[in-house]
């Protein structure tokens, strides 16, 4: 049996398809408007590159730089654009992933819901079968002491019929 047209997962998927140009149309706003270039592309860019530094001098063993040149402002934008097209599309798969797993996490306790309802269905269900044995049992007791009471009727008509 196939299951319904999974459109979420459609819906994720061209949520990812579109990531790829809104960041490469972002980048390139980012490097044409004055405001994203000098307050969102070369910020991140120039301390990206002196952590950069830092930390390749510290790997390499020479310690920490005393002075870092800075980029220059086409480098500096060219790197930044590119970290803020990263961003976009590494925020858009955070937010899918995020997003199939609540759905997951949703579609898990609606499971468990339903497992828990039929576990008191069942419960329930057992309880009201015992009700009924002991409804039953009670019956049948009191037949036996019918039968017990008429068996001894008869025998005491049949003493006095007979005599004996």
């Amino acid at each position: 049996m196939v299951g319904p047209f999974p459109i979420v997962k459609l819906g994720y998927l061209a949520l990812k398809q579109i990531s790829k140009p809104l960041a490469n149309a972002l980048k390139s706003r980012a490097k044409s408007s004055p405001f994203f270039r000098n307050y969102v592309c070369m910020p991140p860019a120039q301390i990206y590159h002196w952590m950069d530094v830092n930390v390749r001098l510290k790997l390499m063993g020479m310690g920490k730089a005393t002075h870092v040149d800075k980029l220059s402002d086409s480098m500096a934008i060219e790197l930044g654009a590119e970290m803020l097209g990263e961003f976009i599309l590494f925020t858009s798969a955070s937010i899918i992933l995020y997003m199939e797993y609540s759905r997951s996490a949703a579609k898990e306790e609606l499971k468990e819901q339903a497992m828990l309802q039929k576990d008191l269905e069942l419960e329930r269900r057992l309880q009201e079968l015992g009700l009924i044995s002991e409804m039953q049992d009670a019956k049948i007791r009191e037949l036996e002491r019918t039968v017990g009471d008429l068996d001894s009727r008869n025998l005491s008509l049949a003493s006095k019929l007979f005599g004996k």
